[in-house]
């Protein structure tokens, strides 16, 4: 197996408080994917919603996933202005959050 060069991808699984509206989540899923172009070593952002069928979500609906060109963009991601400004917005709307960071890994057979 083959761990990438040092990407990392940063995952998030958010289920928003009940009085959240849909208007409210999609301004906060815009101003999450307008991260990319004001933190460098931010790369990517993709998110959906949870659409399993095995109900394991345990509470889940939302994923967010963040790349990062290394462990290091996300030790300057996490105090960066925007980051820190935005989280005051998004964090409060939250009933939970998971966050997991990852450096994916091929498997070659």
């Amino acid at each position: 197996m083959e761990e990438a060069e040092g990407l990392v991808k940063h995952v998030l699984l958010v289920r928003f408080k009940d009085d959240t509206t849909p208007d409210q989540i999609e301004e906060l899923i815009k101003g999450f994917a307008n991260l990319v172009n004001l933190i460098h070593p931010m790369k990517s952002f993709h998110w959906g919603r949870d659409v399993s069928i095995e109900n394991a979500h345990q509470g889940f609906t939302h994923v967010f996933e963040t790349t990062f060109e290394s462990t290091e963009g996300i030790a300057e991601y996490l105090p960066h202005p925007a980051h820190v400004e935005f989280s005051k917005r998004f964090l409060p709307r939250l009933e939970k959050v998971l966050v997991v960071d990852f450096k994916p890994t091929a498997v070659h057979t």
